[in-house]
């Protein structure tokens, strides 16, 4: 029986959780079937006890909580990034790592929670069990990347805050925030937590400030010549049919600007807008650079540098005109350079078949994040967690390839958006359609919305090259590629290459490898036995510097400047010492044109009687305008004044006698 409230609308805020807590007679959510397995697993890991402490308590429940969080945001199709949804997705992340490190768990631990966390949602959770090994890399591979600066992050935080309580401060400067963001990429709220457990407050208006600046220094560096070109005011053109079409050869001209300025005519050498009834010069838009050609008027000439559209749709385009002069209301005929428009759409249409093939290696988790279709090559941009593989990138070639190989002739259309949504057209995030859309149809391959140009088959690509392959921002890949006649150029060049180094290998092109290989083998043996023979001279010359030994305490200290090839003979000549005396300290320096380079070592009997190499090396590298540092038993530095390499060995003989306890 259902008694209707007497109050009614007020949520009492029973969701699942706090049911199943009250059925389970459980303290808290945390404590359900639906959570308490992550905390468990957790505490194992961490080797601690759930209720014995409430800092361990708190640990247990971000970690069990946020675990959960995690693996149903990637499922759901979140990657981690620097902003929007990516951004929470990260920040709940490493603030769970940061917690199992204060429970003492070292090293990757997040993945094996998923699998607990998947045990217990996998089979209300669409989509989890299918995406278990995905959603275990994406994991995998933000811990590792968090992993390898946390730890350094947590010490220079740490050195800060105890900096700023002795100081008596209140406040964590907002910049040095900033800096621990940009650099260590820790998040503001993670530093904001740990100060906070130190009592102290975080200076958020100086972390915005510095935020801002940063954004300020990005968005002048993305300013370029492509800049959109200013144009007249053009409501007058309101009741004309204004049309793009491809098979146009000649239209009227019904507007002419420079600048924000209308004309009636334009005359040699001005820089000028154009636009005619209907235009066959394809618009800049959806990664494609706009068409290039010339307008020639009965009494002039225009060289169109480029093509652009409004944001209400007009085509427009931006030039120089070259000879005579164009007026508004002249008949105009069309020279669009075909070629290079040809070799666009070429590049265009790769790029959805790049779309699609990597979706198919790669995940559905992969989507577009920009690209840029030149003549001469394509750039496309997606969303992906880790380097491509070798073996994906061939892959990926080997689908679009055979895609080009099987000549399919594409279906290009013009529907309503919900016809589109319909047959399943992938649109782009951020780009806005109209409610008729063009929709791009390599037939069982690939589909998209798209306003480009695009061959009419795709037998005419050629053949489709990967030029490289990298990281461009946290979670988005770049991806660089030729068709085509560029394609071609570039196999004929890495032919004449190949046919070249084979020369110089005394060899031919088809043994090359062979060749090589041989040689890497002969100078590895070369490599040892210089290596074996500079040891050899380097320990007839120890008796030298072994001579300048001295006292230290009871440890013998050996301080000496050495000739040395690079960094590497200099560590090594400083082993050697080290191992002749058996037990003590040993500084050597050496000298270069314009640098000055030491190594400090101290053996673990030396090191436990309190002498330490860095502290040592560093002394020694500020005598000589430098500085650097290391561990007790092993440091190096560098410094600026290669004349005072023996002022600065005094100086780390004075620190060393300094130890003496």
């Amino acid at each position: 029986e259902y008694v209707p409230l007497e109050k009614k609308n007020i949520d009492t805020g029973a969701g699942l959780e706090r049911l199943a807590s009250v059925l389970q007679n459980k303290e808290s959510n945390f404590e359900t079937d639906l959570i308490f397995p992550i905390i468990e697993k957790a505490a194992e890991m961490a080797k601690v006890t759930y209720h014995t402490d409430a800092n361990t308590d708190v640990s247990l429940k971000v970690i069990g909580d946020h675990a959960r969080a995690i693996t149903v945001l990637i499922s759901d199709g979140v990657l981690p990034s620097n902003e929007g949804r990516g951004y929470v997705l990260r920040r709940i992340l490493r603030r769970a790592v940061r917690h199992g490190r204060l429970l003492g768990i070292e090293g990757r631990f997040l993945t094996d929670l998923v699998d607990v966390v998947i045990d217990i949602l996998g089979s209300g959770v669409p989509g989890l069990i299918e995406k278990h090994d995905f959603i275990k890399r994406v994991v995998a591979n933000e811990e590792d990347r968090f992993n390898q600066t946390l730890a350094q992050g947590l010490d220079m935080l740490g050195a800060l805050i105890n900096e700023l309580k002795e100081a008596k401060a209140t406040e964590v400067p907002g910049a040095e925030v900033f800096k621990l963001y940009d650099t260590y990429g820790f998040p503001w709220e993670l530093t904001e937590e740990i100060a906070g457990e130190a009592g102290l407050t975080i200076d958020m208006a100086g972390f915005e400030s510095a935020m801002a600046e940063q954004r300020a220094r990005a968005r002048a560096a993305r300013e370029d010549v492509d800049a959109k070109v200013a144009t007249p005011d053009i409501t007058f053109l309101r009741d004309e049919n204004l049309t793009d079409d491809e098979s146009a050869t000649s239209s009227e001209v019904l507007m002419l600007g420079e600048g924000a300025t209308r004309l009636d005519s334009a005359s040699d050498g001005m820089e000028v807008t154009l636009i005619v009834r209907t235009t066959p010069f394809h618009a800049e838009g959806g990664g494609q650079l706009g068409d290039t050609g010339f307008i020639v008027g009965p009494m002039g000439k225009m060289e169109v540098h480029t093509t652009k559209k409004l944001p209400e749709g007009t085509t427009y385009h931006v030039g120089t005109i070259v000879e005579g002069n164009l007026q508004v209301g002249d008949t105009v005929q069309f020279e669009v350079d075909t070629t290079r428009r040809l070799a666009m759409a070429r590049n265009h249409t790769a790029t959805h078949l790049l779309h699609a093939a990597l979706k198919q290696v790669l995940g559905n988790h992969v989507n577009q994040a920009g690209s840029l279709v030149m003549p001469d090559r394509l750039r496309f941009d997606f969303t992906h967690f880790s380097p491509v593989t070798a073996e994906e990138l061939q892959q990926i070639t080997d689908l679009v390839n055979g895609e080009i190989l099987k000549a399919v002739s594409l279906n290009i259309q013009e529907m309503s958006m919900d016809e589109a949504k319909k047959l399943g057209a992938m649109a782009l995030f951020g780009e806005k359609y109209g409610d008729r859309v063009r929709v791009v149809t390599v037939p069982d391959f690939s589909i998209e919305l798209c306003g480009g140009s695009h061959v009419v088959n795709t037998a005419v690509i050629g053949t489709f090259r990967i030029l490289s392959e990298g990281g461009i921002g946290s979670g988005v890949r770049r991806i660089e590629a030729v068709t085509g006649e560029a394609a071609l150029q570039l196999a004929q060049k890495e032919q004449a290459e190949l046919r070249e180094v084979a020369t110089l290998l005394k060899t031919k092109p088809e043994d090359i490898v062979a060749r090589a290989q041989q040689l890497v083998e002969e100078t590895k043996q070369l490599e040892h036995e210089l290596a074996a023979a500079r040891k050899e001279l380097m320990s007839g010359g120890l008796d030298a510097v072994l001579n300048t030994a001295f006292d230290a305490g009871e440890f013998k200290a050996v301080v000496a400047d050495v000739k040395a090839a690079d960094m590497d003979e200099l560590r090594s000549t400083a082993d050697m010492v080290r191992d002749k005396i058996g037990s003590g300290i040993v500084l050597l320096g050496m000298a270069g044109d314009d640098k000055v380079n030491f190594v400090c070592m101290a053996t673990k009997d030396a090191v436990k009687a309190g002498f330490h190499a860095g502290n040592i090396v560093k002394a020694t590298a500020q005598a000589a305008g430098g500085n650097g540092g290391g561990r007790p038993d092993m440091a190096q530095a560098g410094g600026k004044n290669p004349s005072a390499l023996q002022n600065a060995l005094e100086k780390g003989k004075e620190t060393i006698l300094s130890m003496v306890k």
